[in-house]
């Protein structure tokens, strides 16, 4: 995976969600204990997280970095802190070198950060969609390329909404517990 993946994650994102009115906002993303807002602001913070990450080489640790928007913080506002944050990881994507790592829980190369930035647009999308009543699914080859980056190790991780315990499916529950694996295998 690439920038232009997490470009193109961020443009579906963004188009489904910037026409929505501020006053729904506050309502629950999908199953989860957040707001739409405060996921979305999620979705920042970890896009910006993961630029920080592979632009500093970081070895070991995870840099003390949280990004925290203001209170009262509109959702268009948000929504532009996605898109900058979202921009900024396509940044360092293309500057990594192909031997660039950073910390993930091991080290990871850039097609790591690629595929953990495209996975939480996507499936944080998908909540944000569930709270606002909005009909949406990933796009099932950027959810294909997620699934063969960060979910190799898991048996059947066919629907990254499964995979991520967004879902059951016929014949499998939803996962009550779940990681991705970004790091290098060597």
């Amino acid at each position: 995976m690439d920038s232009a993946d997490v470009r193109r994650a961020l443009d579906e994102s963004l188009s489904l969600l910037a026409p929505i009115a501020d006053d729904r906002w506050a309502a629950p993303a999908g199953g989860l204990d957040w707001t739409c807002l405060q996921t979305a602001e999620h979705i920042a913070h970890d896009l910006m997280a993961y630029a920080t990450q592979l632009a500093s080489g970081a070895d070991g640790r995870y840099l003390p970095l949280d990004l925290v928007l203001r209170a009262g913080t509109d959702p268009a506002t948000v929504l532009q802190i996605v898109a900058a944050s979202g921009h900024l990881l396509g940044l360092a994507l293309d500057a990594a070198g192909p031997e660039a790592t950073a910390w993930h829980w091991g080290p990871t190369d850039r097609t790591g950060f690629a595929a953990l930035g495209v996975n939480e647009i996507l499936v944080h999308t998908w909540d944000i969609a569930q709270g606002l009543g909005l009909d949406w699914t990933p796009p099932a080859d950027l959810a294909a390329q997620v699934l063969a980056r960060l979910f190799a190790h898991v048996e059947g991780a066919d629907d990254l909404l499964w995979a991520t315990g967004r879902r059951a499916l016929p014949g499998r529950p939803r996962r009550a517990e779940w990681t991705v694996r970004a790091a290098l295998r060597y």
